[in-house]
């Protein structure tokens, strides 16, 4: 004879329903900074760079150019944004 052993819930929810509610509603706050650093003048610069780079190298047939500087450069400047204003949206 086997007895098994049954939780009873009373209509609650089982914890791995309740955390994924819960994960659900977080928001990392690096997504809302890095979208507002790249609003931000510096960035909308190298953003426009690194268009009109990758506009002028899908307009070539054959080309050994491509746009690493200029993403890194965006990279950079919107990360230098990141770094001042993430640590305080963390608590």
């Amino acid at each position: 004879m086997v007895f098994e052993e049954k939780m009873i819930t009373n209509g609650e929810p089982d914890e791995d329903e309740e955390e994924d509610e819960e994960e659900e509603d977080l928001v990392d706050p690096l997504d809302s900074v890095r979208q507002t650093c790249e609003e931000s003048h510096h960035c909308v610069h190298m953003r426009e760079t690194l268009e009109t780079c990758e506009t002028r190298v899908g307009s070539r047939s054959e080309t050994r150019e491509d746009c690493t500087e200029e993403l890194f450069d965006f990279l950079h400047a919107r990360d230098h944004c990141v770094a001042h204003k993430l640590f305080h949206s963390v608590k």
